[in-house]
């Protein structure tokens, strides 16, 4: 019998001197992921971007509950998002998007 997947989803600032497009951010995140774990470990994060705001230049990440080291590792090592310095910083992680939401506010 399959086992559910647990999820997680983070929620992330990033910090840049222009904000850059989701498809820009999704990119970068998977070079990242693929830089460091190869993709092996890229295919086993079962990543997805849940939203992207350009204007707070925040974003949410769903991954696999056993995967949130690594993307947490790789959102670690992003320093340029096309070729604009960046940092990306996770504020908060939770199992659903309600209490993500919710821990954001506090």
């Amino acid at each position: 019998m399959l086992k559910k997947v647990k999820r997680r989803y983070l929620a992330l600032k990033i910090d840049c001197s222009e904000a850059p497009t989701s498809k820009e951010f999704t990119e970068t995140v998977w070079e990242a992921i693929s830089r460091l774990y190869g993709e092996c470990g890229a295919s086993q994060t079962s990543l997805s971007l849940i939203s992207f705001d350009e204007k707070t230049k925040s974003a949410v990440l769903r991954t696999g509950h056993t995967t949130v080291d690594m993307v947490r590792t790789s959102l670690a090592s992003i320093t340029h998002i096309e070729n604009k310095p960046a940092a990306v910083h996770v504020l908060t992680v939770s199992g659903t998007i309600k209490a993500l939401h919710k821990g954001l506010k506090q």
